[in-house]
């Protein structure tokens, strides 16, 4: 080491400096201030401000010379975090854990190493691109060479050695100031992408020929171009015939003189077809003070000429909100007001669902926002186009943003609902005892060696196949299903539904692989379970597949999200322990933990499902699709699992109805079967889908009291026996006791279920019939109320009346 080089720590492969001086130091002949961190420096990149972090550098020389402790000083005056690497492998070591802003390569000694080999391989790691790379090269002896084999191989610069302490600094300064802080800025341009390709609204860049640079997948989508097409060949923006000449010629008159234009614009869509649009234009001034660019925001106009005054619809809003308020009230006491229920279903198909589609209008639960948005939209209805307009962007925030949670209270009258809300809305209370749930088995379970399973769907055998015959109606069996296979439903059921639904055609695997998924799957679902088990799942499955039958979800939803909606009913419990997320959070259970106590067994059920998946070829579905289309269903299908999860229950619900039901209802409205369009915009909308498809795995997942009576009462018994070991566990383990009313002993089975249906149940399944049109699951509903009704008024605890 010399001298002239502050201290350093030396590892096996690569040094960093600790700001700190050494015995050598003090003998160097310089006088050094002691290194000082740099805060964070505010730099203004238009109209965004970046915060720029203390700045990393690595050295990279073969030995310790003057030059490189004249780098290393530098660093340190100016308070940057300085790293040494010896070797090229040292130096990518260091590089890939830290990603530095600067690097500066020794190219002055050819036996040392490749500085140019080290600069290509540094390029191929992904991360460099924003990296500064600087060669220190020799000084000349005779005349200067050209820098390009430099640039070739990936360098910015270089800078002839000069070992001057105060020459290394000046040039670090320049570094900072110059190349390094535009790539801090380039850094800030991927957020700024990354806003235009999440933004709802069509984004078009183009250059002063009006060439297009850019477009978003919001414009892809409405104008029905990809962006390759538009980018590879010059393609000037579309123009459509419908626009008036003085009409263009006023906006390119506007944007060369630098002035933004807005106004109604006919856009050329691919087919040809011209959609009328609500067009923001606006120039980029750049290079020599001329417009360079111009970005166009456009959006579909929307139909403001409604002829209802917005007065009347406040008024009639307000005067809904009162009645509903009174309801409210009146149901939560206990006195439940069943005229809705037994109306339903007494009228007509249009009858019945114009029946739902009122209700839906006063939900029973209705969070703030959904009276907000109904205010505005009654406001919007014949305001002005700018401020109908800016109503539309509040309305597009507001249905995007984590808006649609209702405050929940508690009602000392109603224990059964409290803790039903306290049970599946919560992660508990959490308690600093020592106590911890631990699962009685971390392993994944693999198939038992033992089953002996069907060659193909032709091999079921026959008493089997006889139970699944109506396994296309809603009224189907479970129950005999489970006790003709053995409690093995979900792989006969899952082999008869995937092959009706063709998902082996759509992931192009053999059916023996989705046959040994199926069966590992439902290994992996616990027998002892009441509840949670495979019955349930081969039950959400059953009820997801009737869904997806109905022509409404058929129109919304591509075969990718139909194949994705009945995996994720398949695992969507897979290894549920038979307990409630509030009991593993109270529990401190290792699962809690992994999981920072939120959402934990959704997130443990859909990354345990894609784990047993892709462990073994022999059972992974996925092994033959393509990357990009794995990925869109692998979120897809965890979506879905993660929405099963009840602490976002009334938020799914509120935003399906404000953004799907209201809109397809004020069509029906003003255009009686609404125009084909429009629906169509509406049902296949990218963020509508999604929704559509967490309500549809929702009301599957707990679709139990809309079955037949017999199944549902069954359903009923099953959960509520997995609360009282809940309950009994709790005591055992002295922890908190989160549903104190499923205690075994003093329960109203009953009770709990008028709660359930009251509270999580109505609301839900009126949006979706009003949706999906299920006239027979609303029947089943109100005769089931009625049921549970009729022994709460003979005080009746049990499930059934006595014989």
């Amino acid at each position: 080491m010399m001298g002239c080089a502050s201290s350093i720590h030396i590892s096996d492969r690569v040094v960093y400096h600790s700001g700190k001086e050494s015995e050598d130091s003090q003998n160097c002949g310089h006088t050094r201030p002691s290194a000082r961190q740099s805060p964070l420096t505010e730099v203004q990149f238009g109209p965004m401000k970046l915060y720029e972090d203390q700045l990393q550098v690595l050295l990279v020389f073969a030995k310790d010379d003057a030059q490189s402790g004249g780098f290393s000083w530098a660093c340190e005056r100016a308070g940057f975090r300085c790293n040494v690497a010896r070797t090229p492998e040292a130096a990518l070591e260091s590089f890939q854990e830290k990603s530095h802003d600067l690097i500066l390569i020794d190219h002055r000694h050819a036996r040392g190493f490749d500085a140019e080999a080290l600069c290509r391989s540094i390029r191929a790691v992904s991360c460099s691109h924003n990296t500064v790379i600087v060669a220190v090269v020799k000084r000349p002896d005779r005349e200067e060479a050209t820098v390009m084999p430099l640039i070739s191989a990936g360098f910015n610069r270089r800078y002839v050695e000069n070992s001057n302490m105060m020459a290394c600094y000046n040039e670090l300064l320049q570094l900072h100031h110059g190349e390094i802080r535009a790539q801090i800025k380039l850094r800030a341009c991927n957020a700024v992408f990354t806003a235009l390709e999440q933004s709802q609204e069509a984004i078009e860049i183009s250059n002063e020929d009006q060439i297009i640079q850019y477009v978003n997948p919001a414009y892809e989508c409405i104008m029905g171009y990809q962006r390759g097409e538009l980018l590879k060949e010059n393609t000037e923006v579309p123009k459509s015939e419908k626009n008036k000449p003085d009409l263009l010629d006023n906006i390119s008159s506007c944007i060369h003189r630098g002035k933004e234009w807005q106004g109604v614009y006919y856009a050329k869509k691919k087919n040809g077809d011209s959609v009328q649009q609500n067009v923001k234009m606006t120039p980029v001034v750049g290079q020599g003070g001329k417009v360079r660019h111009c970005v166009s925001v456009n959006r579909p106009l929307n139909d403001h000429n409604k002829t209802e005054k917005p007065c009347e619809r406040v008024q009639a809003e307000s005067q809904t909100d009162i009645q509903q308020f009174s309801k409210h009230k009146d149901r939560r006491k206990g006195s439940l007001d069943v005229r809705s229920t037994t109306s339903r279903g007494s009228d007509g198909s249009s009858q019945r669902r114009h029946s739902s589609m009122a209700r839906i209008h006063s939900m029973t639960i209705e969070a703030p926002i959904t009276k907000v948005i109904n205010i505005i939209n009654a406001a919007q209805e014949s305001s002005p186009m700018p401020v109908a307009e800016a109503l539309d962007r509040v309305l597009e925030i507001l249905r995007t943003t984590e808006l649609y949670s209702p405050q929940l209270g508690t009602n000392e009258e109603d224990p059964h609902t409290n803790d039903l809300v306290g049970g599946l809305m919560t992660d508990g209370l959490r308690r600093l005892s020592g106590n911890e749930y631990i699962f009685a088995s971390k392993q994944v379970h693999h198939i038992p060696s033992h089953l002996t399973t069907p060659l193909s769907l032709n091999d079921i055998p026959p008493c089997i196949a006889q139970t699944m015959e109506n396994e296309d109606s809603w009224d189907f069996d479970i129950f005999s299903l489970e006790s003709a296979t053995m409690k093995r439903p979900l792989l006969f059921l899952g082999l008869k539904i995937f092959s009706r639904f063709g998902v082996c055609e759509f992931l192009n695997c053999p059916e023996a692989t989705l046959r040994s998924w199926l069966q590992i799957l439902e290994a992996n679902y616990h027998s002892s379970n009441s509840y949670h088990n495979s019955s349930h799942a081969a039950d959400v499955l059953h009820a997801t597949a009737y869904f997806l039958c109905k022509e409404r979800v058929k129109q919304s939803l591509d075969p990718i999200d139909e194949v994705a909606a009945l995996i994720a009913a398949a695992v969507h419990d897979v290894d549920h322990p038979g307990r409630t997320n509030s009991f593993l959070c109270n529990a401190g259970s290792d699962l809690a933990i992994l999981y920072n106590d939120t959402a934990v067994l959704e997130s443990h059920h859909a990354a345990l499902a894609f784990q047993i998946t892709t462990r073994d070829d022999k059972c992974n579905i996925f092994k033959n699709m393509e990357r990009n289309e794995y990925r869109t269903l692998r979120q897809a299908v965890i979506d879905m699992v993660l929405a099963t999860e009840m602490t976002k229950h009334f938020e799914h619900v509120n935003k399906f109805v404000n953004s799907i039901n209201k809109p397809l209802a004020a069509l029906e409205e003003n255009e009686g079967s609404g125009d084909e369009d429009s629906v169509k915009n509406i049902l296949t909308a990218p963020e509508n889908r999604m929704l559509v498809k967490r309500m549809l795995i929702k009301c599957a997942d707990i679709s139990n009291p809309c079955r037949p009576l017999e199944l549902c009462v069954e359903w009923a018994g099953r959960i509520s026996e997995e609360y009282f070991a809940q309950t009994d566990e709790e005591k055992q383990q002295g922890l908190p006791v989160v549903m104190p009313v499923f205690d075994r002993h003093t329960c109203s089975i009953p009770k709990s279920q008028i709660s359930f249906i009251d509270y999580f149940i109505t609301d839900m399944f009126d949006a979706w019939d009003a949706f999906a049109d299920l006239p027979n699951l609303m029947q089943h509903l109100d005769n089931n109320f009625k049921y549970w009704k009729g022994l709460d008024e003979q005080k009746l605890r049990s499930l059934r009346p006595p014989e």
